[in-house]
């Protein structure tokens, strides 16, 4: 019976992945840019996480369980400060699982 229980709560939870929406940003050259993206981001109310990676020019929102973001949103927060976004994506992961992969690459 604990077993049963504690696989339900492992597959239950794995169900509720976080939502992190990922940024391809153009125009970040410096840790002032980034910073300032990040201030930014963070401001959201829906925010859990933010990663931003200023060599491989990414911005990463993760999102608190139960909200959303749309990547238009994410796109009009990091243009308003003066940036251009290649590409945003939805993805089901956490900023600290994008942040460890990009650090081992």
């Amino acid at each position: 019976m604990r077993t049963l229980l504690f696989l339900l709560l492992v597959i239950g939870g794995a169900a509720h992945a976080a939502q992190t929406v990922k940024a391809h940003v153009n125009g970040m050259v410096c840790a002032f840019c980034a910073q300032g993206i990040e201030k930014k981001a963070r401001a959201l109310p829906q925010t859990e996480d933010v990663y931003v990676n200023l060599k491989r020019k990414i911005v990463a929102v993760q999102v608190k369980e139960g909200q959303t973001l749309s990547g238009d949103t994410l796109k009009s927060l990091v243009k308003d400060a003066g940036y251009d976004v290649v590409q945003v994506e939805t993805v089901d992961d956490t900023t600290a699982g994008i942040r460890a992969r990009m650090e081992h690459e």
